[in-house]
């Protein structure tokens, strides 16, 4: 078959019949490594977080890895390396991001449902700032801190009610959805915070949405947040830092979302011509750093054609890739190496052995596979991995970084007895 369009990786490319990453060609992968396997780039990751780098250029500026993408340790190493922060939603993330080397004051922790044990661990720390998402939320803050003799650092997270215009299930800005404060709401919390003796009011965040493929969603929450920054500060409160989230889409299939320092060129002008320029800017990309810079590698089971669906069974799973069953994603499918040329491919819907009617990677895809045939499913970096689980007692995969013609395992493939370590028998 012709070798299919690559979207979105420049680092990934048909060679000699083969397809390679970097320098490494990946049925070299499967063979030492067995699939399912997540491979990552690490050239794509940092040209990626290059973009944002040279948007901020000459700024104040902090860029904070929003790491539920992709939490693995080795990739939170790179970008802390990078000098990256980190934005987190638990207390656990926190532990990852300490353990792979982040700097606690570059820590942003977001979330609506942070516990007071996380929120103790997280002054401990020394972070950066909480994002407080709810008046709740600010009293409990307080309280701990209090208890501490501290004064936590926060942040309010503002819905600004904002159509990001992406599936329901990843959009966050708008009066629907549980994350945020009401935007007509928030200067009345803010004189609020301000008042609470536990708690140092040092910024305002804007998070609307995640697969954002449009410049226009950004520049209208960020009107809406300026117009509370002015309200907020014309009562005697200034704020040092504006976070603006994260969100930013991929090319899944044909999508278009504008580069990073492009982006941050319309910000930034709408930012100066109100005077806020010069503030300390924060932003939380996730998707956008790791989401193509990964792909799944798996080998054809079994092949059953039928009467109304053909479909190609592969090892890999929804346990290991949930998006599609979860959002209805797509994923570009290739194999790893392409046979001839066919014009009457048939159609195949790409699934798992998972025992689920849900369980499936494409639908309706042009292969000509054959059993032992590997395939890759692209755009694998982001909320996959992170994602998976262990549903059908399935072992989660190995992942690999190629870097160049390097190859380092990141993560070792989980063995049965791991799944069941930490339970136990009746007497």
């Amino acid at each position: 078959m012709t070798a299919p369009r690559l979207p979105g990786h420049p680092h990934l490319a048909y060679r000699d019949g083969r397809l390679w990453l970097e320098a490494v060609a990946l049925d070299t992968l499967a063979e030492r490594f067995g699939t399912p396997l997540f491979v990552y780039s690490k050239a794509a990751m940092l040209e990626a977080l290059s973009a944002y780098q040279r948007g901020l250029e000459g700024r104040d500026g902090l860029i904070c890895y929003a790491m539920k993408a992709n939490s693995t340790l080795a990739v939170l190493q790179l970008f802390a390396r990078a000098g990256c922060g980190f934005d987190i939603v638990s207390g656990g993330e926190l532990q990852r991001a300490l353990a792979a080397g982040a700097d606690p004051a570059k820590i942003i922790f977001s979330g609506v449902g942070k516990t007071r044990a996380e929120m103790n661990a997280a002054l401990d720390a020394g972070i950066g700032c909480f994002n407080v998402e709810s008046e709740a939320e600010l009293e409990v803050l307080s309280a701990v801190a209090l208890a501490r003799g501290q004064r936590a650092p926060v942040s309010l997270r503002v819905n600004p009610n904002v159509d990001a215009k992406t599936h329901p299930y990843i959009s966050t800005g708008l009066k629907s959805n549980k994350f945020g404060i009401a935007h007509e709401r928030a200067v009345r919390v803010y004189r609020h915070a301000a008042g609470l003796p536990g708690l140092r009011v040092i910024g305002i965040d804007c998070h609307i949405g995640s697969q954002i493929t449009d410049s226009t969603p950004y520049l209208d929450a960020l009107e809406r947040v300026l117009d509370l920054v002015d309200a907020i500060e014309a009562e005697g409160l200034r704020l040092e830092h504006l976070d603006f989230g994260g969100g930013l889409g991929i090319d899944y299939h044909g999508e278009t979302p504008p580069a990073a320092d492009a982006l941050w060129r319309l910000l930034l002008e709408r930012l100066d011509a109100r005077g806020y320029g010069n503030r300390r800017l924060l932003v939380e990309p996730g998707r956008s750093l790791v989401g193509n810079a990964g792909v799944c590698l798996t080998e054809v089971l079994y092949l059953k054609p039928g009467d109304e669906k053909n479909f190609c069974i592969v090892d890999a799973a929804m346990n290991d890739l949930p998006r599609p069953a979860m959002y209805e994603a797509y994923h570009e499918i290739v194999p790893l190496r392409p046979g001839a040329a066919r014009s009457d491919a048939p159609l195949w819907d790409v699934v798992g052995p998972v025992c689920e009617s849900g369980d499936w990677l494409g639908r309706d895809r042009a292969l000509d596979p054959a059993v032992g045939d590997r395939l890759a499913v692209l755009s694998a970096g982001a909320y996959c991995m992170s994602m998976a689980s262990n549903y059908n007692t399935r072992p989660r995969a190995a992942e690999v970084l190629v870097d160049g013609a390097a190859v380092h395992l990141i993560r070792q493939r989980e063995r049965l007895p791991d799944l069941w370590k930490h339970e136990m028998l009746l007497d």
